[in-house]
């Protein structure tokens, strides 16, 4: 009796795989202009990134679907601050933000990519007294890459696959003194990520998605 849904799933596979259409799992971009690369990352408000290589105008994002990158020429908007966001025409992977910091010890993925391809690593949150914000780890993988790790997600996860992007990697701290004497990744979190959220809804537009032989 369940061998006419098979058949069905069957087909359905066979029709997504002879329309080549691509699967983009990681909202990891690669943000390109005149000034570098950077990291940014997909969003629902659009891509969001750190403005590290000083953006005007014109910039390019590289995204990876399951058959490759992809890369499109889009604008950068200033936000705020560091902040600036990228609207693109065909849909990218996004993924969901939350504005709840993390308490310290609390465990957070950070996501980049490299010369060599994506990373991941998990660590926990580090708490120095006297210094706000967030903290975590200099891990060897956002200093020992060819290509700029600015930017780099970090995320807390939501139920054992999801996760929510939490904030970006700024920057280093380093503290010579006291008893959290060290080396820090600085991450830029909500306490200015919802400026990312005022923003597009100021902006009161969405373009429709654009459906091209390329993305099909």
């Amino acid at each position: 009796m369940r061998a006419p849904a098979l058949t069905s799933s069957l087909a359905l596979l066979a029709l997504a795989s002879c329309t080549g259409i691509k699967t983009l799992a990681d909202p990891t971009v690669v943000v390109r202009s005149a000034g570098g690369t950077e990291l940014g990352v997909a969003t629902e408000y659009g891509v969001i990134f750190l403005g590290a290589t000083r953006p005007a105008g014109s910039i390019e994002l590289e995204s990876w679907f399951g058959d490759g990158p992809n890369i499109e020429p889009t604008v950068a908007e200033p936000v705020a601050g560091d902040l600036y966001v990228a609207e693109t025409e065909i849909r990218l992977a996004t993924v969901p933000m939350t504005f709840i910091e993390p308490a310290p010890g609390d465990m957070v993925v950070v996501r980049g990519r490299g010369v060599a391809g994506p990373w991941e690593v998990e660590t926990p949150v580090r708490a120095v007294e006297g210094v706000e914000g967030i903290l975590i780890d200099l891990l060897p993988q956002l200093s020992g890459q060819e290509q700029d790790q600015t930017g780099a997600g970090v995320f807390v996860r939501d139920g054992e696959e999801g996760l929510r992007l939490l904030g970006m990697v700024a920057g280093t701290l380093e503290l010579t003194d006291g008893p959290g004497a060290g080396t820090y990744a600085a991450v830029l979190g909500p306490r200015d990520l919802w400026r990312v959220v005022v923003h597009r809804k100021d902006q009161g537009r969405r373009r429709p998605w654009v459906y091209r032989e390329d993305t099909m």
